[in-house]
């Protein structure tokens, strides 16, 4: 039976720089489960190397550097650090793959192969959701029951298409592009690997993947999954490192695609540096996703939407809804709802399956988060906080809800990556749809209502490359994903993910 726990006042900033009539709202006390830890029990190795032409090499500067368990700080393992000569010795492997082995099979045995990386990484999967919990910091349920199913699923899918790429692309005779240079962030780091490899492998590419230098451990036991299929060597390559490993693999003139998952800022200093070359470009970028819920919305409905889109992935998604816009009607219902439903949440070990809120990946990315909140709240806004005792080391941060946002806010603007969300208010759709429009972003949104109409009048207005109606953050591999304006260009899923990875004769 669960028992009623003492609540605390979360302290989650410094009572110097927020005023203590608007630093937190507690309320609610909430029930405290007994701890449900992960079964399954996987330790890191305590050094990972270099992926390379199918064999785990040491870096050549002999470097490491290491990675730590965000939930309380303790190192997890070392990564391999590469520089130069490692990318040249990753694109020297995967060109020759392409030249000799990879470029040269017939789709129908490139499918094969996906097929089998898709049932191995389904037998794993348990321990490899333990190792993204570790390094990752989202909660066990997150990883086991999201993450890997859609890892499997995305080479499943592609594993399809392999040997029907001639009917995606009727009266085209698409080729593959070449070597593949992959570079992905630290929020999905197997999700986003799977799609970016699936895709390209189907297509008949090879792959140089560098993951993010925070979480690289499942994209080193994803190396041994490739070994395991006895995937021909130097298809894949992963290389670890930080931002100069990942210029390297940019720059690098045997590169023929770049794929870019992460920040807009990084997004434009590719893009530049890949101008005037014939090298094929796709970014996914930074996105400031909008809510917008009317009046005649199934609330209950529209609030947990809201909840598991921005508070169970601790704001992590690149599309995690961190605007909302409510029509005035329904504003205090709305609110209250909220308040309510974030004092049930629990904040903790990420791999005890009754967390709903882990741990914040990074110590640079905590100090990111509560520095856009202690503008927020210093230009107006009042910081709603459920009571709450984080854990005394690591990286945590509470649920938080910011009402009185205005669109000049830093908050309504700037990509957080947290677990909050900026509360807005509108009275017309025409208002809504502007108002959600207002910024550099293009990546997603949400539209919550009773009314069909309104909801493709709405999402036709809508600048931005996923819309969900009545639910959010809803994932399949057959479906495109991909940005407008600073969001990026390209898309990944479905045909429309295929066809970034190939030529069109």
């Amino acid at each position: 039976m669960p028992r009623k726990a003492k609540t605390l006042a979360v302290v989650a900033h410094s009572p110097a720089v927020i005023p203590a009539s608007k630093r937190t709202l507690s309320f609610g006390a909430k029930w405290q489960y007994a701890p449900a830890p992960e079964s399954v029990v996987v330790k890191p190795d305590a050094r990972y190397e270099l992926f390379i032409g199918g064999k785990f090499v040491k870096p050549k500067s002999g470097q490491y550097f290491s990675t730590l368990n965000p939930a309380n700080e303790k190192q997890l393992s070392e990564i391999a650090l590469a520089e130069q000569a490692d990318v040249n010795a990753a694109v020297s492997a995967a060109r020759r793959a392409y030249d000799n082995v990879w470029g040269k099979m017939s789709g129908r045995e490139r499918g094969k192969y996906l097929f089998r990386i898709a049932r191995i990484i389904q037998e794993k999967a348990r321990e490899l959701a333990v190792l993204e919990s570790l390094d990752g910091g989202k909660p066990i349920k997150e990883s086991r029951d999201f993450d890997l199913p859609q890892v499997a699923a995305h080479f499943f899918y592609h594993a399809g298409w392999a040997d029907k790429l001639d009917y995606a692309f009727s009266g085209k005779m698409p080729r593959p592009v070449g070597v593949c240079a992959q570079i992905i962030p630290w929020n999905f780091p197997l999700l986003m690997a799977a799609w970016k490899i699936a895709p390209a492998l189907a297509c008949g590419n090879t792959i140089v993947l560098k993951p993010a230098e925070t979480t690289s451990i499942t994209a080193m036991h994803l190396a041994r999954i490739l070994q395991e299929a006895e995937l021909p060597d130097g298809v894949v390559n992963i290389v670890t490192g930080a931002g100069e490993t990942g210029r390297a693999l940019v720059e690098h003139a045997g590169v023929d695609k770049i794929a870019f998952t992460g920040s807009t800022e990084v997004g434009k200093l590719i893009a530049k540096a890949t101008a005037g070359t014939n090298k094929k470009l796709a970014l996914e970028l930074g996105g400031k996703a909008a809510h917008i819920i009317f009046d005649d919305a199934p609330l209950d409905q529209a609030v947990e939407g809201i909840i598991g889109g921005i508070f169970f992935n601790q704001g992590h998604v690149c599309c995690a809804g961190s605007r909302l816009f409510v029509q005035e009607g329904v504003y205090r219902t709305v609110i209250k709802k909220l308040r309510d439903r974030i004092s049930t949440l629990r904040v903790g070990d990420p791999l005890d399956k009754n967390t709903d809120i882990g741990a914040i990946n990074s110590r640079a990315q905590l100090d990111k988060i509560r520095s856009l909140v202690d503008a927020g709240v210093a230009e107006g806004g009042e910081l709603l906080q459920p009571r709450c005792t984080l854990p005394e080391r690591g990286y945590w941060f509470a649920p938080s809800v910011i009402t009185g946002v205005t669109a000049s806010h830093r908050i309504a603007q700037e990509e957080i990556f947290g677990p909050v969300l900026s509360v807005l208010t509108f009275r017309t759709p025409d208002e809504a749809v502007e108002r959600a429009n207002n910024t550099p972003y293009g990546l997603s949104a949400g539209v919550w209502t009773d009314k069909g109409s309104k909801i493709f009048k709405t999402i036709s207005k809508l600048r931005a490359g996923v819309v969900w109606a009545n639910t959010y953050n809803k994932f399949d591999p057959t479906s495109p994903f991909g940005g407008y304006k600073e969001s990026g260009f390209g898309r990944e899923g479905g045909i429309h993910g295929l066809a970034s990875y190939v030529r069109l004769d």
